[in-house]
């Protein structure tokens, strides 16, 4: 059964009113607690338990590809401190990017899809897994527009050549959308990814794209809902995994819009006959 999940707005919270939280949106799954020590892990961890809520990544966003050897150096030593953390958490993954080659840590280069890349992101990843060994986490790249991995071929290709058992899949289908082509047939992209490499995915990222008119091509990133992404696939071919797998709204700039994301999500999930599973409530 799916979960849904996204950020709380309250800042500061107990691991009981972190809980209730999600409870409050309707959340089964949740990005990483704010936990400030090692002292707070145990406590957040029953807490999310007891109410069945899955802890569903653990991100890093930084640039282990880095052109500078001081900064790719401190990139991969917090990612190996990121995954570390998911283990003792429990999440389901630790996501990063693959990494840019140019000075912008999510923008794209010249360089970033070539054969020498590939190589770059399979010793990185390597790196960051074999220094950590998770027993009870991943490590997953987040597909993106202008770096590996880019498609369903590269996704499949990053697999068998790091070759890692903690080595998984991280979907976000927005970020794949980087043409008219696959924006029309965003679709038939969805089912190709998810058919292919479906038993590796651990978590999803929920937004929209939508096309603009203006010459040449802009794609901007808009609420669940307000674009052409095919929710509707997307939801019935994750759930016919037969799964727990988190789908997670980010993104966002308000409360209010991602109440619209949550309404649109769920209203598209329950017309094709699919529901989230539910957080245990802890209220009284």
């Amino acid at each position: 059964m799916l979960r849904l999940g996204g950020p709380v707005f309250e800042t500061d919270l107990d691991p009981v009113k972190w809980v209730e939280e999600h409870h409050r949106w309707g959340y089964s799954a949740a990005y990483n607690p704010p936990v400030k020590d090692d002292r707070d892990l145990p406590v957040f961890v029953k807490a999310a338990e007891e109410a069945d809520l899955c802890i569903a990544e653990v991100g890093v966003w930084n640039n282990p590809l880095s052109p500078y050897d001081e900064e790719r150096r401190h990139a991969i030593q917090v990612c190996q401190e990121k995954l570390a953390l998911a283990d003792r958490l429990g999440a389901v993954c630790c996501v990063n990017i693959s990494g840019s080659r140019g000075l912008r840590w999510d923008g794209p280069h010249s360089n970033n899809l070539t054969e020498g890349t590939y190589d770059l992101i399979i010793e990185s990843v390597r790196t960051i897994i074999d220094a950590v060994k998770p027993k009870r986490t991943c490590y997953a790249l987040e597909t993106m527009p202008w770096m590996y991995p880019d498609s369903v071929e590269s996704y499949a290709y990053l697999l068998a050549a790091i070759d890692r058992p903690a080595f998984a899949v991280h979907f976000d289908p927005v970020n794949l959308i980087c043409s008219p082509q696959r924006y029309y047939g965003n679709a038939k992209l969805i089912h190709e990814f998810i058919s292919q490499l479906g038993e590796h995915i651990k978590s999803v990222h929920a937004k929209d794209i939508r096309l603009q008119e203006n010459l040449t091509t802009h794609l901007d990133e808009v609420i669940p809902g307000k674009g052409e992404l095919n929710y509707r696939v997307l939801l019935q071919d994750l759930d016919d995994l037969g799964r727990d797998i988190p789908v997670m709204i980010e993104h966002l700039r308000t409360p209010e819009e991602y109440h619209q994301a949550v309404d649109y999500i769920r209203a598209t999930a329950l017309d094709a006959g699919i529901h989230f599973k539910a957080i245990a409530s802890t209220l009284s």
